[in-house]
């Protein structure tokens, strides 16, 4: 079989970096184990929420993943990859795997649960072989499990911002009962690809449960067992208004009114100008549909200074539909109107809109967010300076720690040895060089072997990485 026929996403022995594929032939003779680990080394949130291995391994990792076919192709490929005359692929070594293993992976993962809330600077989770002849295989993978950065850095951003959404609901609001849904996915048209979309939408799915990334759910379906993660209403969009023609823009509110007579509905309102839509259309003109209307209207900006435009939406619309003051003194718009801002939203933003609503008097429970790029896409594997490190390995019979400590950047020093994962008065705490306590490791075996042995459903992952204000 040509390597043409055989596509990347089916190989796992094309998914590793190029230099990779010739480091079987640099670790020292005699090498018969290599034992590594994966950390978030700081960044811009103290803590991470981990999550997204499970896909991988199930993706990946499960049953007969090396072939005949796959290891021709990959010889293929390797042969007009580098230069002419150098035996660089490991040809051998695979065709061991395929023989002595049935094509299943001799390696070992032991990880902190799926949803656990860890300070940086501790393992996360470990690798190593289980077959002395495979060593060279356990960073081969490297690339595929440091992957697992994204995932894991979507969640913890998201989480981030629950935490800032629940500060204000606690501090201007009667309840955080509407928290779930507070922060919205928008970002699927901004992912690299679909499974980008899938992969990062779960991840925002496990601290919320508002999303338009239908990738997002599936995903969350086919690796996690969640019949159905997030959830959407009808919404508007800016050609399902202008269509209308400027003139034709109450038409076109009052169509979605009548088109969804009951339940939420979300309308795009700055088409022309979110001033006059609020004032005018919805204030007035629409005004006894919106009151009489069994649901909520939810009215859309989408463009401007989002402190300054939300504010001035509540109130502009305050003026119109009469607002309350909850028990902590905040004004709350009657329960059939809201907003939602879904422009310019990250986590610095909330921050600024919430604050100066709260300076207004307007309660957080008037609004929700909708976040797109800076949700799924404006992070990368530094954001938490992810990073998988040998930590361990056994050349000609004898035990030894490895590890890295560069003159240049002493924040890249790697840990020592066999590591575990333990609760030391209440802290996480990484022991480092063998001398962690086997009964106090929360590291657990996940895979080996080509099996799964310990699996997460979403339920217990979200419930795990709950905020504390909420934490029962």
């Amino acid at each position: 079989m040509s390597s043409t026929t055989v596509r990347v996403e089916d190989n796992i022995l094309f998914c590793s970096d190029s230099y990779k594929v010739a480091h079987h032939k640099q670790y020292p003779s005699g090498t018969t184990k290599v034992y590594s680990y994966f950390e978030s080394r700081g960044g811009k949130f103290p803590s991470v929420v981990f999550y997204g291995l499970q896909y991988i391994i199930k993706r990946w990792l499960i049953g007969q993943v090396v072939t005949k076919e796959k290891i021709q192709a990959a010889k293929e490929l390797y042969q007009a990859h580098f230069p002419p005359n150098q035996d660089i692929f490991n040809e051998e070594g695979w065709t061991y795997i395929l023989e002595k293993h049935g094509g299943c992976l001799p390696i070992v993962i032991k990880a902190v649960p799926e949803g656990t809330v860890v300070p940086c600077k501790n393992v996360l989770f470990t690798v190593e072989n289980t077959d002395p002849k495979c060593f060279w295989l356990t960073n081969y993978l490297e690339t595929l499990f440091v992957q697992v950065w994204y995932p894991s850095t979507v969640a913890t951003n998201s989480r981030a911002q629950k935490e800032v959404i629940a500060k204000y609901l606690i501090e201007t609001a009667d309840s955080v009962d509407g928290l779930p849904f507070k922060l919205h996915d928008f970002g699927y048209r901004g992912a690299t690809c679909v499974e980008a979309a899938g992969i990062g939408g779960s991840a925002h799915l496990v601290n919320f449960k508002g999303t338009d990334t239908i990738a997002a759910t599936l995903f969350a379906r086919r690796y996690y067992g969640c019949p159905m993660a997030g959830y959407s209403i009808p919404a508007a969009e800016h050609s399902t208004i202008t269509t209308w023609g400027k003139e034709g823009e109450t038409k076109a509110f009052k169509n979605m009114l009548d088109q969804f007579p009951n339940g939420p509905v979300a309308c795009v309102s700055d088409s022309y100008d979110i001033w006059n839509a609020c004032e005018k259309v919805w204030g007035e003109d629409l005004h006894d549909e919106v009151v009489s209307r069994e649901g909520i209207l939810v009215v859309r900006p989408d463009s401007g200074d989002p402190p300054e435009v939300v504010c001035r939406v509540l109130r502009i619309l305050g003026s119109k539909f009469k607002p309350t003051k909850n028990s902590k003194g905040y004004l709350v718009l009657p329960s059939y109107v809201r907003v939602l801002q879904g422009d310019g939203i990250n986590y610095e933003m909330l921050g600024k809109i919430l604050e100066a609503m709260k300076k207004a008097g307007w309660s957080a429970d008037n609004v929700a967010f909708g976040s797109g790029g800076s949700l799924l896409q404006r992070l990368d594997r530094d954001t938490q300076k992810c990073a998988f490190k040998c930590s361990y390995a056994v050349v000609d019979g004898t035990g030894m720690n490895v590890f890295k400590e560069p003159i240049t950047d002493v924040g890249k020093k790697s840990k020592k040895g066999r590591l575990s994962l333990e609760l030391h008065n209440g802290e996480y705490v990484t022991v480092q060089e063998g001398a962690g306590n086997p009964e106090k490791d929360l590291l657990v075996t996940v895979f080996e072997n080509g099996r799964l042995v310990h699996e997460y459903d979403f339920d217990e992952i979200r419930d795990r990485a709950q905020i504390d204000v909420l934490k029962k």
